[in-house]
């Protein structure tokens, strides 16, 4: 399956996906921040970057595009319950990511991962 960094500032989300990602099969790494996110991206090669639109210090957006900059190979897809604000507001354009709003179903965020990452 597939490598995942999963970058989500809260604790009880971030330990909830990231225990449902593994019995799916992936390999996961998980982050509080995208600050947290670079160094993890800098040790080694990820198939997959799921993250948080709104989070401290860096944001997903930012986090995706230097995430995109360090390995064009990565795939972005987004969770977040603001997508429409988030994106709206920020140039979100040179990000080619698919966005899940929360609340969603733990089956289609791994169908919609499966989906990302044969894309």
């Amino acid at each position: 399956m597939a490598k995942i960094l999963l970058a989500e500032d809260d604790d009880s989300m971030r330990m909830f996906l990231q225990r449902a990602l593994e019995r799916a099969g992936h390999e996961v790494f998980a982050v509080a921040d995208g600050a947290d996110a670079l160094p993890v991206l800098a040790e080694g090669r990820f198939d997959l970057l799921l993250a948080d639109i709104v989070m401290p210090e860096m944001d997903g957006i930012e986090l995706a595009r230097q995430t995109v900059a360090i390995d064009p190979r990565v795939r972005v897809m987004f969770i977040t319950g603001f997508a429409a604000v988030a994106l709206r507001n920020r140039d979100a354009a040179r990000v080619d990511a698919k966005v899940l709003s929360k609340p969603f179903h733990l089956r289609d965020l791994v169908d919609e991962i499966e989906r990302t990452l044969v894309a």
